[in-house]
């Protein structure tokens, strides 16, 4: 009876994290370069043979690899990644990954993030342009070019965020782990004056939230009842 109770609560555990990641994608469905977050669980087995029982793991939480579709800014300094990779940027908290190539240029000449953040190099060295020469044209393989000169290159990166791994700002990916400069790979560069909006499907988000509130109302639905067992059961051994 009380194992009954306690896979109830394990249920209602990891439903209640799926709630959350399921807000969490519904409130950047409409952030640039957001992955939506996937969560898996797994069973956990005590005992054995008829005394077997199966509680949910509180989970593992990971990136969806999906693409985010690519919408035309026209402004130069908009990119966007095509294919399996990332820009890097220096945050207080380290080297940060993101999809969200809505940079600027400062008046001293350096790349910036939405946010404000340096943007790096291939080397992890911050961008620096010369302000004075306008507006850069970058090209496939991420190389910058002002009055027809190459004078950089947007660093392009790929990495694993792994599981539970930590945000930083609207789309960043904290980089803890090895991130792999990417070169001279065909499938693999930026597109100048597009953006990449967040991968998650809203309609598909929504009827993911209705049906674990559904099923958090069931597991709830299912405690109470077990509770009502106990108190059946202690008011017919108390009245003898």
């Amino acid at each position: 009876m009380q194992d009954s109770l306690y896979v109830a609560l394990s249920s209602q555990i990891a439903l209640e994290r799926r709630l959350n990641t399921i807000a969490d994608n519904v409130a950047n469905a409409g952030t640039v370069g957001f992955r939506a977050t996937q969560i898996k669980f797994e069973d956990v087995l005590t005992g054995s043979g008829a005394n077997e029982t199966a509680f949910v793991s509180t989970g593992g939480t990971f990136l969806s690899q999906a693409k985010g579709a690519f919408r035309a800014t026209e402004n130069p300094f908009d990119l966007a990644v095509r294919g399996d990779a990332w820009f890097a940027l220096a945050t207080p908290a380290g080297q940060v990954m993101t999809r969200d190539g809505r940079f600027s240029m400062l008046q001293t000449g350096q790349i910036v993030s939405v946010e404000g953040y340096p943007v790096l190099d291939a080397a992890g060295t911050p961008l620096q342009l010369d302000p004075a020469s306008g507006a850069p044209v970058v090209s496939a393989d991420g190389f910058i070019r002002q009055n027809g000169q190459q004078v950089g290159a947007f660093g392009l990166f790929s990495f694993d965020p792994g599981e539970n791994f930590t945000r930083y700002g609207n789309s960043g990916v904290i980089a803890n782990g090895t991130q792999q400069p990417v070169v001279d790979r065909a499938d693999t560069g930026v597109l100048q004056g597009y953006v990449e909006d967040s991968n998650v499907n809203p309609v598909m988000e929504m009827t993911r939230l209705i049906m674990v509130q559904r099923a958090f109302e069931s597991a709830g639905s299912a405690i109470k009842q077990t509770e009502q067992t106990f108190t059946d059961a202690v008011k017919t051994l108390g009245s003898r």
